[in-house]
């Protein structure tokens, strides 16, 4: 019996709280985001609130399944975050309590909310897409406000072209007005210019009614012919002239039955059901093409009967058409070219004609089957986002708007490429469907769960001095020793007991270094069959480390600039690669990748002789130091 405690219901009240604003954040992004992408067409069309409203709703709607991961993603990195930041997630640690017991409560939540947007997108967003879709064309159709600028040419009253020089906005009265009449077409145009005007929307929003005064009026007669050089019209001069324009201004929904073949607006089982029929259509027209292709090849022979009557009596499976060719005569040579050339192109015609239908249907087919997948990765990627965000946030350990943000954007961003980038290329047929709609999740999905295992185990992550020292050791870079003299020193060293040390470090190099030929090339078999440790190495850097430290209480500057000269050793990297024998034969066995590692390990030996010739130079002359300067004063005392 699941039980809730209150540690549970701390951890879900922190997240919730910030999920409920992250969400509502993201969500008001995209709605930005995809309204920018129609805001030429919607705007100054005098669109009513309620319509704008239904706009807003509905693109909220559609949009939330691709809000939720990203708002996930984000509360989840926040939530721990702070956790980290407060020291309450080390509190929690302290008493026991591992990661995952933590997280529980959030991953159970996020599974929840995962099937909630599975639920959107494919019982809830189908409808409102195409209610979406339904209500954006029929704002771009609608006619918009008419709001003549000056000076410029207004064209957006369908048969018409209006000039207003100057305007009035407070009495709206036009000034030197010029209007284009081509509702009757081009030769049959009207020209009218006026001394003032004013334009007045009908009652009924149906037409635009027409005031001017002062002005004349140039119409083409009807009766002209084409042919005809002189043009006659008709010129008349008015004090005050009224007319109707024909301009509807009122919001009118269109039918949204051609939408039906997007893929966008169905569900799962409708998606299925137009799959199966777009195949069987799509295998039919393929059958129809394949008979049509046999019997036009077999046309394309072009035989007599008594040709063909005599091919099958005398067994003629092979005709050498160039044969037949040169027989012809030259006239008989170009009616036979022109007429292959006319049949080759009415064939290409034909089969480009066809190949376009067959190829539009089959991307069709790949757009449903990646709607239908893309309905489960969204609800997927709530609960892999999770794992990412929420380990993210324990090994950062930092809350707020900052960091979180910026990581989540990144996060989201290369989701969206692979996602976007992926679709795109198998909505192609460059690659299959299945494989592309999944490539985000088969990408970011073992990063959560990496995330998650190193944050359980408190791993260093983005420890940058981790990564330093492993690319130190891969390319065989150190350290440089920085000894410097103390301030305080309370023991002085002991220098008899040292020079004894440093001579059996120096006689343990000399023997290691000859019974071990480090400068030729390494056995390959040995290397990669061998997983034990060079424990004879790893005693003298031991003893090395005894004794900078010990001596590192002199007074002495020389023998402080000596001590700096040790190296820092590796005493693994001559041997072999890892201490699990089945990964260096692994590692072996494939060729490039075990002759680079080969030639790594022969490099550190070659760097291991160097370094015990420095070691038994530097610890000859601390000696030679030592002996010169303390032996001769313990002397003289």
């Amino acid at each position: 019996m699941l039980r809730i405690k209150k540690l549970d219901i701390f951890v879900l009240k922190s997240f919730l709280l910030l999920f409920a604003g992250t969400f509502f954040i993201c969500l008001f992004i995209f709605m930005m985001q995809f309204l920018w992408k129609y805001v030429d067409e919607l705007v100054g069309k005098g669109l009513e609130l309620n319509v704008l409203a239904q706009f807003f709703f509905l693109s909220a709607l559609t949009l939330i399944p691709l809000s939720l991961p990203l708002a996930i993603l984000l509360a989840a990195l926040m939530t721990f975050g702070n956790f980290g930041e407060r020291y309450e997630l080390l509190s929690m640690k302290a008493a026991g309590i591992p990661l995952l017991r933590i997280m529980r409560p959030l991953a159970i939540l996020c599974v929840i909310l995962g099937f909630t947007s599975f639920y959107f997108q494919n019982v809830i967003g189908p409808k409102a897409q195409k209610e979406l879709w339904t209500l954006l064309v029929s704002m771009k159709q609608k006619s918009p406000e008419v709001d003549i600028p000056e000076r410029v040419f207004y064209s957006d009253i369908e048969g018409y072209n209006i000039y207003v020089n100057k305007k009035d906005r407070d009495t709206g009265i036009l000034k030197d007005v010029l209007i284009y009449n081509f509702s009757d077409g081009f030769e049959n145009a009207r020209i009218i210019w006026a001394e003032e005007g004013k334009l007045e929307l009908t009652a009924d929003k149906k037409h635009l009614y027409l005031h001017l005064y002062n002005g004349e009026l140039f119409e083409n007669l009807k009766s002209q012919s084409i042919d005809s050089k002189n043009v006659p019209y008709r010129r008349e001069t008015f004090t005050e002239k009224h007319t109707l324009i024909d301009f509807d201004a009122e919001f009118n929904m269109v039918d949204g039955s051609f939408l039906n073949r997007r893929s966008d607006i169905k569900n799962m089982v409708e998606i299925s059901a137009t799959i199966d029929s777009l195949t069987t259509y799509t295998d039919s027209v393929g059958r129809a093409m394949h008979n049509e292709i046999m019997s036009t090849t077999y046309k394309a022979t072009d035989l007599s009967k008594a040709d063909s009557i005599k091919i099958k009596e005398q067994n003629i499976t092979y005709i050498n058409t160039d044969s037949l060719y040169r027989s012809l005569s030259s006239d008989d040579k170009l009616k036979t070219l022109t007429s292959t050339e006319r049949r080759l192109s009415s064939l290409s015609s034909d089969w480009s004609m066809k190949s376009f239908v067959t190829q539009d249907n089959d991307k069709s087919i790949r757009s449903h089957k990646s709607d239908w997948h893309k309905k489960i990765t969204l609800s997927f990627a709530c609960v892999f986002f999770f794992f990412i965000g929420a380990p993210l946030g324990a090994i950062i350990r930092k809350g707020g708007l900052g960091m979180p943000v910026v990581i989540s954007v990144l996060i989201f961003i290369l989701y969206y490429i692979i996602d976007s980038g992926a679709t795109r290329v198998a909505k192609s047929g460059e690659m299959n469907i299945i494989l592309g709609t999944w490539m985000s999740s088969l990408v970011l999905a073992p990063m959560g769960a990496f995330l998650t295992y190193k944050s359980n185990k408190d791993s260093v992550v983005f420890n940058i001095d981790v990564y330093k020292a492993f690319f130190r050791k891969i390319f065989g870079l150190r350290q440089s020793r920085h000894i410097f003299r103390k301030e305080v020193i309370i023991y002085s060293p002991d220098y008899e007991s040292i020079c004894e040390k440093l001579d059996n470090i120096c006689r343990q190099c000399e023997e290691y270094s000859n019974t071990h030929k480090l400068l030729g090339p390494p056995n390959y078999i040995k290397i990669f069959t061998n997983h034990t440790h060079d424990d004879y190495i790893k005693e003298i850097s031991q003893e090395i480390e005894n004794v900078v430290e010990e001596l590192s209480n002199t007074k002495d500057a020389v023998i402080l600039n000596y001590l700096n000269n040790y190296p820092f050793m590796f005493t693994k990297a001559h041997k072999s690669v890892s201490d699990k024998i089945w990964l260096n034969i692994i590692l072996g066995l494939i060729v490039p990748a075990g002759i680079v590692i080969w030639i790594n390990i022969w490099k550190h030996r070659v760097i291991l002789d160097k370094d015990l010739k420095i070691i038994i130079k530097t610890s000859n002359d601390i000696t030679d130091r030592i002996k010169k300067e303390y032996f001769t004063i313990a002397t003289e005392s």
